[in-house]
């Protein structure tokens, strides 16, 4: 068999390693021109053309036929053929209707080698492949998912292929750089309809009424975006505006709950049109909802027939929420622009998948903006930016563009630094450029590199180009190299109307405070009352004159990918003027002041005092946001009932006005905005343990009132419900849950059993994951909820039945499960058992999430020793006063 191949990026990493050690920039990429290194896993003297794929499934007994007529081009002469295959039986393989060759599988590295009796010649070729594989119960591959109907029980089947799972139901050339058409065909039943990328080209009926679906050929485009689904369907369709057939499919009777869905990608397909300057190129674009769901992904931008679970798409009347419509919403912008940005054009390999992620993060918030303004989604950028730094500032981080080698990295991949560090970059870029710019860079690099592959610096040097302004350099520091700079103001003095400002620059880091910092050009914009002023801190330092004498804001707008630590002079200013300042850099200040109290850097109370500064009637994200912090050091004081108790009677103060102001009925045409906030509201309350907020969910479910059993509180009370359980309590829970028939409901009872307060009932719930009732797809979500709450809980049971637990779980996702059940501990035993397990089961490139989860547990036992003390005489003073 001939050795896997990879053409590495290893020198890269190496030296962004050196980087990390000694300070120095990374190293400038490949010059223009150069050609550039595109990883593969496969050889490079065979290349596909175009694909015919026949799959017939046999749904009950989760199994499938295939065929795959592959036309190919042998570059050079050889007598292999190497394709990537994973759980496939191959009866035979045949080239230009010759012998049949003979075929050896490698299944750890996912190939099957193709041996033919005498040297392939270069030139076009066909290849013909019969063979079989596995429906599986996960969402990889092939996947199952059964659900309840009036009529009795149901399956449906659809695929799930990025990033390596394409392999699973056909074989070929699973990797991203191989763009061609495809041409599919699926048998499917009698009463069901079938989805793919493309519309229907023809139907052949068979005497039974099953008959073989036809689809249209594809666009060339990469293996993991081909999609297919068959089951009993509802289907509603709309025109956008340009002429594009828009749609959502759903389970038989549930097809009025995509209407939200269907109007928003009708309102959002024409807006990315104008904006990409590229019309949306397929003839239809469907959103395919599936019940269910996933721990690791709730939708796939599949080309043309984008993969949803119905949690995140359909809207039940009885359970969705003001704040669960908005997420439908911003998931199908998300989705939607992938069609362009990971589509159309497709990075080269997974080393950039953030340029899809990222990218698209970043263009549902625009989006999103833009057409729904009342929802205030720009306020919700800095959210975005603190899972990306929580993450970014310890230092098993890595960089945006990283070294992906195996399949198990590529899963990892898809985490807060591609996703939330990405949009967070871009979002920096573009404010420092311009949106016109930007957009005109963008709009050039789609007609530039439509329908192929690209590197993180094609999108760089459009942008360049463009704006006529360094990009490349600016983009590199944050995306080759790990970490988050650190913004020190030493000095502002105010003088003749302008206040004088000194900035030096290091890197925030919340486990290596003291080590040699990176160094980054990192745009910054400030304001002091007056006009904003911008400037480039470079080479480590920088001095700024900024117009008016009022409190000094920097990363004024919160664009910036850094932290700002101010003097204490400034910042004690700051607190003073708190009140006065704009929402957006409201929340901001507290989100950086909260991290870096946290991290050592200054006293953790400092946040406490801006937080205390916030006025009653402040805007809702940042009301939010104080209540997440209360909700954290809450947890922070586990086992100590007297500061509990004193977190919980400030929180009830503080949040109290508005809580009162807006009660717990809806009131008729109130804004979107007090219904978010009710429900967080309640349910930070009820967390804290807030006496009146649990007594009253519970009296609203024990008397069966209507809000408790529909409507936008019912879910808030539930959870309230779910979490102070007794016995009887969680019984009458299951057994709603286990009588339920809507999988949107039943998802989330299910989910809800985990997340008990009550050690004895949440092992039952662990129990409970490991049988059949709750669904294949559900057990993982108990387990996950019961995390939540008891982490160490979670992760013995897991270990001690890993097997039976890995099987509820994605197979691309594995690896991370385990490890991520555990990161929330504070339990320091907790971190021999992470890395006996990691070295028990994990490989060197797979262990990345065991690091991680260790990490954590280290940074949050480092807090509550150091920082508590802090945290606790703030508390106690606000008491004796």
């Amino acid at each position: 068999m001939r050795p896997m191949k990879l053409v590495s990026t290893l020198s890269l990493v190496v030296a962004l390693a050196a980087c990390a050690t000694t300070g120095a920039r990374p190293p400038a990429a490949a010059a223009p021109g150069a050609a550039p290194q595109i990883p593969t896993q496969l050889p490079r003297d065979v290349r596909p053309l175009h694909y015919s794929i026949s799959i017939a499934p046999d749904a009950p007994n989760l199994r499938f036929t295939g065929s795959a007529l592959i036309d190919v081009n042998v570059l050079s002469a050889t007598d292999t053929i190497i394709v990537n295959a994973l759980d496939l039986d191959f009866a035979s393989v045949t080239l230009d209707a010759g012998p049949r060759a003979r075929v050896t599988v490698d299944a750890d590295a996912q190939t099957a080698t193709f041996h033919f009796p005498a040297p392939l010649t270069p030139g076009r070729h066909r290849l013909a492949i019969d063979y079989s594989g596995k429906i599986n119960t996960q969402a990889v591959g092939l996947f199952a998912l059964d659900y309840q109907s009036d009529q009795g029980p149901k399956r449906a089947l659809f695929t799930q292929f990025e990033a390596s799972d394409a392999r699973r139901m056909f074989p070929g050339w699973d990797e991203p750089a191989f763009r061609t058409p495809y041409d599919l065909r699926v048998a499917v039943p009698a009463g069901q309809q079938s989805v793919g990328n493309m519309p229907e080209a023809g139907r052949e009926m068979r005497p039974d009424g099953s008959a073989i679906v036809t689809f249209r050929t594809t666009p060339a485009m990469s293996s993991y975006l081909v999609f297919l689904a068959v089951g009993e369907f509802d289907r509603i369709t709309a025109a956008a505006p340009g002429g594009t057939e828009v749609g959502v499919v759903t389970r038989r009777g549930a097809g009025e709950q995509g209407r939200w869905a269907l109007e928003s990608q009708r309102q959002i397909l024409p807006w990315y049109n104008a904006y990409f300057g590229t019309p949306y190129p397929l003839p239809k674009l469907d959103n395919v909802a599936g019940p269910g769901s996933s721990q690791f992904f709730g939708a796939m931008e599949n080309w043309g027939a984008i993969f949803s679970f119905e949690n995140i798409l359909l809207v039940d009347p009885a359970i969705t929420t003001e704040a669960r419509r908005q997420q439908i919403f911003s998931v199908d912008a998300h989705e939607m622009a992938h069609q362009w940005f990971g589509d159309l054009v497709t990075m080269a390999w997974w080393d950039d998948i953030w340029l899809n992620e990222g990218f698209a993060s970043w263009m549902a918030t625009k989006s999103t903006a833009a057409i729904h303004p009342e929802w205030e989604t720009y306020l919700e950028r800095v959210d975005g930016r603190e899972a990306a730094i929580t993450l970014d500032s310890l230092r098993t981080t890595h960089p945006v563009v990283q070294h992906i080698v195996t399949p198990d990295q590529m899963s990892q991949a898809f985490d807060a630094i591609t996703y939330q560090k990405g949009e967070a970059v871009i979002t920096m870029l573009e404010d420092y450029v311009g949106e016109t710019a930007w957009r005109d860079g963008v709009r050039a690099y789609i007609r530039a590199h439509r329908l192929g592959n690209t590197q993180s610096d094609d999108l760089w040097r459009a942008i360049e180009t463009a704006a006529r302004r360094p990009v490349t350099a600016i983009a590199h520091d944050f995306t080759l190299q790990p970490g988050v700079p650190l913004i020190r103001v030493e000095s502002a003095t105010c003088a003749g109307g302008r206040t004088q400002v000194s900035l030096r620059q290091g890197q925030f880091s919340r486990d290596n405070p003291d080590g040699q910092p990176l160094a980054w050009r990192v745009p910054v914009v400030a304001a002091a009352g007056g006009a904003a002023a911008r400037t480039m801190v470079e080479g480590g330092a920088a001095q700024l004159a900024v117009p008016g004498c009022g409190p000094l804001v920097v990363n004024y707008g919160q664009a910036g990918y850094y932290r700002t630590l101010y003097s204490a002079p400034l910042l004690a200013r700051l607190i003073q003027d708190y009140a006065r300042l704009r929402p957006l850099d409201q929340i901001g200040l507290l989100a950086d002041n909260w991290a870096l109290g946290l991290a050592g850097y200054q006293p953790a109370s400092a946040a406490l005092d801006m937080a205390d500064a916030a006025p009653a009637n402040a805007n809702d994200r940042l009301l939010s946001r104080i209540a997440t912090i209360l909700g954290q050091i809450q947890a922070m004081y586990a086992g100590d009932p007297a500061h509990q108790a004193m977190v919980r009677a400030y929180a009830s103060a503080k949040l109290g006005p508005a809580m009162r102001r807006l009660g717990w009925t809806p009131r008729a045409g109130e804004s979107s905005s007090d219904s978010v906030l009710r429900n967080t509201l309640i349910a930070t309350l009820g967390d804290l343990g807030d006496p009146a907020v649990v007594g009253e969910a519970n009296r609203r479910f024990s008397t069966g009132d209507p809000s408790a059993t529909a409507g936008p509180l019912r879910e808030t009370i539930l959870g309230i419900v779910a979490a102070n359980a007794d016995a009887a309590t969680w019984e009458r829970l299951r057994a709603m849950a286990r009588d339920e028939r809507n999988p949107l409901i039943k998802v989330q009872l299910y989910g809800l059993l985990g997340s008990v307060r009550d050690p004895a009932l949440a092992q039952r719930a662990l129990d409970l994951a490991l049988t059949p009732e709750p669904g294949a797809t559900n057990s993982s979500r108990i387990i996950g909820a019961v995390a939540a709450e008891h982490p160490d809980l979670a992760f013995d049971f897991s270990l001690a039945h890993r097997e039976q637990v890995e099987a509820l779980v994605d197979a691309s996702s594995r690896t991370r499960f385990l490890a991520g059940l555990a990161s929330r501990s504070a339990d320091p035993a907790m971190i021999d058992k992470l890395r006996q397990y990691a070295d028990r089961y994990m490989t060197p490139q797979s262990r990345a999430p065991a690091d991680r989860a260790i990490a954590s547990i280290q940074d949050r036992l480092r807090v509550r020793r150091d920082r508590l003390p802090d945290i606790s005489r703030w508390f106690e003073a606000r008491r004796a006063g």
